[in-house]
């Protein structure tokens, strides 16, 4: 008769373990895969600017200073396939970049800051510049700082007697189709300002610039209280994805 004993041992695994467990680096020098790659990368974007290297890697420069000693590839990846494109990722909300693993305090704070220098950079090309003559510019300025939105945003610019850019305000923010706007209000701010001229802009989410009946209303609106006040709308222009639409073009003021 068999004792009890003689099957109670755990029998071993036929195979070994198909994966190693990882370990995290140690501290002190990277290993040369990975600050070969950063220097590479580095190279490339100084000798050929920001059209030497596709989105992710651009992605993955800024990713550097975040998470100094680990490989950020994957993570660039994730956020472009998350986001879409580099300049999404850079304007994504931040409740939604907190929730792509991997991305920490750090690496939304180095985001966030390619991102203001990136508003003003492009801010700095129209204020106290004569906006008509600088209509380009203050197209990329609106693209830059509204485009990637995920709410609409409603955003005035006041303009002096000669046209120049003295003051951008958001007047107000909305949902993902809709932003209050009150004509009274816009028009006592530029008031306040003392301002002579003004141009409207709000953005739409869902990428397409076409206005709706209730953009139409309004501008008429606002348009009808600038005319009491001996003030001018020059246009109101909405920024859509890639385009955006003029109102004075479109014949609509």
């Amino acid at each position: 008769m068999s004792r009890a004993n003689d099957f109670g041992e755990r029998p071993l695994p036929l195979f070994e373990a198909d994966e190693a467990v990882g370990s995290p680096l140690k501290a002190g020098k990277l290993p040369s895969y990975i600050a070969d790659h950063r220097k590479r990368l580095r190279t490339r974007f100084i000798n050929g600017g920001a059209q030497a290297l596709p989105d992710y890697e651009l992605l993955e420069l800024v990713l550097f200073r975040a998470i100094p000693r680990r490989d950020v590839k994957p993570l660039a990846h994730k956020l472009l396939e998350t986001f879409g494109d580099f300049n999404a990722v850079i304007s994504a909300p931040l409740p939604r970049l907190a929730q792509v693993k991997g991305v920490g305090e750090a690496v939304i704070c180095e985001l966030k800051v390619i991102e203001a220098a990136a508003h003003r950079l492009a801010r700095s090309r129209v204020m106290h510049r004569p906006i008509l003559s600088s209509w380009e510019a203050l197209l990329d300025y609106c693209h830059t700082t509204m485009a990637h939105r995920d709410t609409e945003q409603f955003r005035v610019l006041f303009l002096d007697t000669k046209n120049t850019l003295i003051a951008d305000e958001a007047q107000a923010q909305g949902t993902v189709n809709h932003v209050p706007v009150y004509p009274r209000e816009v028009a006592k701010r530029a008031l306040e300002l003392n301002a002579s001229a003004l141009i409207l802009v709000h953005n739409h989410p869902s990428g397409d610039p076409t206005p709706s009946e209730a953009d139409i209303a309004m501008t008429h609106q606002i348009d009808m209280a600038c005319q009491t006040l001996a003030l001018t709308l020059h246009d109101h222009i909405i920024i859509g994805k890639s385009r955006e639409l003029s109102f004075r073009s479109e014949g609509l003021i």
